[in-house]
């Protein structure tokens, strides 16, 4: 791919999830040319952070290609020291001009996280909880907006358009490299959500100029 700024990489990403979406995908950059051409180098044009999800595989929703995407996936998109060090690898050594965060409807982590909050909720394993904790203020702040919500009740793709929100500022507030990127206009970062169902990827929030 020859596309250089954010706004290329992410106009490319959009026609490929949308080639995608139409059942009409050209897996490109996926023959054994191209796996030769990467053997010794890498230069993906987006970092992309999503949820482990098996049904998140980033490629595929985006058409891409071998080497187009440097992608890191964790429980829910939660941001955490190794998150932000390989978004930081992916700018400042790869030079990817373009973030993009994404989350999904039907998200097990966020399910636990709301679930988490029900007065007998039962206690989650130690090593889950860790991971799905960070998710749990943007439950709360949904449940306050709705008087009367519950953990049963709670709209859950809310909270999970919270999370993404969250997910995006915390990657700000936790690189001081990240932030200059997109200050100075060299990044940007869109936050989208998947929608399992049919397959699109809608933007939520966008740092920086996509336009």
């Amino acid at each position: 791919m020859s596309t250089t700024t954010p706004a290329d990489v992410w106009t490319a990403m959009l026609e490929g999830n949308r080639r995608f979406v139409a059942g009409e995908p050209r897996h490109p950059r996926q023959d054994a040319e191209r796996r030769h051409e990467l053997a010794h180098a890498q230069r993906p044009t987006a970092a992309l952070f999503g949820c482990s999800d098996s049904r998140l595989a980033a490629e595929i929703i985006f058409d891409e290609g071998l080497g187009d995407l440097f992608v890191i996936r964790n429980a829910g998109q939660v941001v955490s020291d190794s998150v932000v060090g390989s978004l930081e690898y992916a700018v400042a050594v790869l030079n990817v001009p373009l973030i993009v965060v994404l989350g999904h409807d039907e998200c097990g982590a966020v399910r636990a996280a709301i679930d988490s909050t029900a007065a007998d909720a039962p206690a989650l394993p130690a090593n889950i909880w860790r991971q799905v904790a960070p998710i749990v203020p943007a439950v709360r702040r949904v449940l306050t907006a709705h008087e009367g919500a519950t953990a049963h009740t709670v709209d859950a793709e809310e909270v999970g358009r919270e999370h993404l929100r969250d997910t995006v500022a915390g990657i700000l507030r936790s690189s001081e490299l990240i932030s200059e990127a997109v200050a100075e206009g060299r990044v940007a970062i869109v936050g989208a959500n998947y929608r399992l169902a049919d397959g699109t990827a809608i933007p939520d929030v966008v740092v920086g100029d996509v336009a």
